[in-house]
């Protein structure tokens, strides 16, 4: 398995050699926001709403004292948008409070944060501070990973573990980015172009739709 996993990993930067976070920001902490926002929404309106957000609201001060209802009209085509305006005020009072207004670089104090959790924090470390703690599995890394027989499972957490197990540390960072464009521009949920894929001479198909 770790020879396959070897391969696919070569096959990833071959294909995707230039993969990396579709969310913009400029700082740690605008890509916290943009990662709390972008949950059961498209990283392509996150980036429509971001720009303006981010040019109002620069630090966690400004977020945290922001009036919620302030907040929820700026961020509402994000969807569930007041759930999301809490959890960013809450978040960056607990950063003022505990971290100084910064955006900690440790997974145990991310996801201490509200609204925060691991995958989240993967994200935010991952892409802000280039610290490869584990895999960001999202819905695209789920998909992919299964599909490839990499994993059995359908919970994130224990997806993270088996390729954490299957790839050295050194890739987790840009293995995530890469699946996550793989399972973008080809292996859909719905069509996946299995014609035009990278594995298709070794990729079994594991619940590809017929």
């Amino acid at each position: 398995m770790r020879r396959y996993a070897a391969t696919v990993a070569r096959r990833l930067k071959r294909h995707y050699p230039d993969a990396t976070c579709s969310l913009h920001f400029r700082s740690p902490l605008e890509l916290l926001v943009a990662t709390i926002l972008s949950a059961q929404c498209t990283d392509e309106r996150v980036n429509q709403v971001t720009p303006g957000l981010f040019e109002k609201y620069r630090t966690a001060a400004d977020y945290a004292r922001v009036p919620q209802e302030e907040l929820e009209a700026a961020i509402r085509s994000t969807g569930f948008f007041r759930n999301k305006a809490k959890n960013i005020r809450a978040c960056c009072q607990t950063l003022l409070q505990q971290h100084g207004g910064e955006v900690p670089s440790r997974m145990d104090a991310l996801v201490a944060l509200p609204g925060i959790g691991r995958k989240s924090a993967n994200v935010v470390l991952g892409t802000a501070f280039g610290i490869g703690v584990g895999v960001v599995v999202d819905t695209h890394v789920t998909r992919v990973s299964r599909r490839l027989g990499l994993t059995e499972h359908k919970d994130p957490e224990k997806i993270e573990r088996d390729l954490m197990a299957l790839f050295p540390k050194s890739q987790w960072i840009d293995l995530a980015h890469a699946m996550v464009h793989h399972g973008r521009r080809i292996c859909t949920a719905r069509k996946p172009k299995c014609g035009a894929c990278p594995f298709g001479d070794i990729c079994p198909r594991i619940g590809v739709p017929n």
